[in-house]
């Protein structure tokens, strides 16, 4: 089906967005990497790579004009919760208006096919129970807004200008490639477990547990976690929709299922044979108690069926990348 299409991916230089690239090779497509490159990296990149800012209207034409683009992937954002409660500005003119110039050039060059890098964070504070898509969105941190804000701007570029774009909410995304040449690699790093894997190797001596008075079963915060690679490979199920005519729509990516900090770092001590040396802090501001998918809809309509996603093998995954990476 994808006789080597030709895909635009933004951001496709970093974590997920080079996952994605890699199974769109072994889907036969052709990627075209879109990067300002401010927090990607070029060994991660597969395909052809134009070094460019979403906000940079003509590198964009030029980008479009110069190759047959069938589709676009897009991971290009900032995304760091903390980050965006201390500095909100960037997030809306990085994230939402960098989106809007996206949507400009695609528009201009007759490309109306988007999947679109969304998250649970649109969601905000929820209770207990595993989120459907038509649970209420109500952001609590401005990257979640961000994001949320995206999305109606789809469904508004869906119903005005006929685009096709699957928004797809994941939630923690964790864990490497099999083969270990790409995971998660960022300058500064706040994800729970390569921080708690970055501990272990020595290489970070402030890893903290953020908050233990959260109403959950030990206290501490409760996440669903999903593997990049299936990831990847329902941006790719996504994609083929598109090209065979869907008009899209928002579809949770998660397991349904939701550990703990200190079930994470159980999981880690098992996998290694080693205890993470952490100490606890105060919760951080934005962050909710609770946040696990129902991935019903994403079954039925992506069929998505996370192969890689059980705690094991994200751990696995994770720690053999962080010694390829990060060595002793």
């Amino acid at each position: 089906m994808s006789n080597g299409a030709i895909i635009l991916v933004t951001g496709g230089a970093g974590y997920i967005g080079a996952h994605a690239c890699r199974a769109l090779v072994r889907s036969g497509f052709r990627p075209v990497v879109y990067d300002n490159m401010s927090t990607g990296h070029r060994q991660f990149v597969a395909g052809e790579l134009v070094v460019g800012d979403l906000l940079d209207k003509e590198k964009l034409a030029r980008t479009f004009a110069a190759h047959d683009v069938a589709a676009v992937m897009h991971f290009a954002a900032a995304s760091l919760v903390g980050e965006s409660m201390a500095d909100p500005e960037k997030y809306y003119i990085n994230n939402v208006t960098g989106t809007l110039s996206l949507l400009e050039a695609m528009r201009r060059a007759g490309c109306k096919r988007l999947v679109f890098s969304s998250t649970g964070a649109v969601y905000g504070q929820a209770d207990s129970k595993a989120i459907s898509e038509d649970f209420a969105c109500a952001p609590i941190n401005p990257y979640g807004a961000s994001k949320l804000m995206i999305e109606r701007m789809l469904a508004d570029y869906r119903s005005a200008y006929g685009f096709g774009a699957f928004c797809l909410r994941y939630f923690n995304a964790s864990g490497a490639d099999a083969q270990g040449g790409i995971g998660e690699l960022r300058d500064n790093e706040t994800h729970l477990i390569p921080r708690a894997m970055m501990a272990l190797q020595g290489h970070l001596s402030d890893f903290a547990v953020f908050g233990e008075d959260y109403d959950t079963p030990d206290g501490t915060a409760i996440r669903d976690y999903i593997h990049v690679t299936d990831l990847a490979a329902a941006h790719v199920a996504s994609l083929n929709l598109l090209l065979q005519g869907h008009a899209g729509g928002a579809f949770n990516l998660g397991t349904g299922k939701g550990f703990s900090v200190r079930e994470i770092l159980a999981c880690i001590a098992a996998e290694t044979g080693r205890e993470v040396p952490h100490v606890v802090k105060p919760r951080r501001a934005g962050d909710p108690t609770y946040l696990v998918a129902d991935p019903t809809a994403a079954i039925e309509v992506l069929k998505f069926k996370p192969q890689h996603s059980d705690l094991s093998t994200i751990i696995r995954t994770a720690w053999a990348w962080h010694q390829h990476a990060h060595p002793r």
